[in-house]
């Protein structure tokens, strides 16, 4: 283990043998730190915090602090991170406020400097979150999603798998897996094609994602007709996943541009 003079750890700390910090680290708490991580200059780690195998967290950053929430009663709440997440200059992330509450985030994740993750969010795996995003309390992130900069999401809001929202925009309703949303408020836009040609879907796939989304942001259709709809479609697990999304909704799907006769975002036809 190697441990900078300058850093101050914790009785209750417990870190693997080969984890590094540096400079002015301070680690309080009934923190663990598995191994291979490396915690770089000024970090400040708190609270019941758990940290998996081969993280990055770069100068500044401020794991498991108590949350921003009036409700918080300083009671036992948990913050949890998987493997392989980085945690760029100056990120925040907050563990959960009601008692036994936990935030938690996957592996594979990449944090850039300044975004905000709040009290009891769950991120998936192999996000990324750009700069100055900030996300609410209780906000869902899934697997691939792709969060820009600049971005505010309201609490409760669901971000779904392999969808990609645009900088500068307010999410304050679910953005629907697949999909590429942006504005104020966000509304989708069309598909995320890039990224599910980055991510391997085939053609088959994207054609049966873009079937779901033709229903549920061109025909019109209130909710449930929609979702009556998409049970229609051949059985795919894209449309599976899309159906089971809306079906758990709480605040309801963003609007579209097609309702403002905008164009879809790319073709996914050929």
């Amino acid at each position: 283990m190697a441990v900078h003079p300058t850093a101050i750890i914790g009785d209750s700390v417990n870190m693997a043998d080969d984890v590094q910090i540096g400079p002015y680290v301070v680690i309080d708490g009934e923190v663990s730190i598995g191994r291979g991580t490396k915690v770089m200059a000024h970090a400040n780690i708190t609270g019941y915090t758990q940290i998996g195998e081969n993280c990055e967290i770069h100068m500044g950053v401020v794991l498991g602090h108590e949350p921003q929430d009036l409700v918080f009663s300083k009671e036992t709440s948990f913050l949890k991170i998987g493997d392989n997440n980085v945690f760029r200059e100056y990120s925040w992330v907050h563990r959960g406020t009601k008692p036994g509450s936990c935030t938690t985030i996957g592996n594979n994740n990449y944090f850039m400097g300044f975004s905000h993750v709040a009290h009891n969010c769950v991120i998936g795996n192999n996000t990324i979150i750009a700069s100055n995003a900030l996300l609410a309390g209780y906000v869902e992130v899934g697997d691939r999603a792709f969060v820009s900069g600049n971005i505010v999401v309201h609490q409760f809001t669901r971000i779904g798998a392999y969808a990609m929202v645009s900088g500068l925009s307010a999410v304050n309703k679910d953005i629907p897996p697949y999909m590429l949303a942006g504005g104020r408020p966000a509304v989708v836009t069309g598909l995320n094609v890039v990224g599910l040609r980055r991510n391997g879907f085939n053609a088959d796939q994207r054609r049966s994602i873009k079937q779901a989304h033709d229903i549920l942001f061109r025909q019109r259709l209130a909710t449930k007709r929609a979702v009556e709809a998409l049970k229609e479609l051949p059985q795919s697990s894209e449309v599976d996943t899309i159906i089971r999304f809306i079906e758990t909704s709480q605040r309801g799907l963003c609007s579209s541009t097609a309702s403002r006769h905008a164009q879809p975002f790319g073709s996914d036809d050929e």
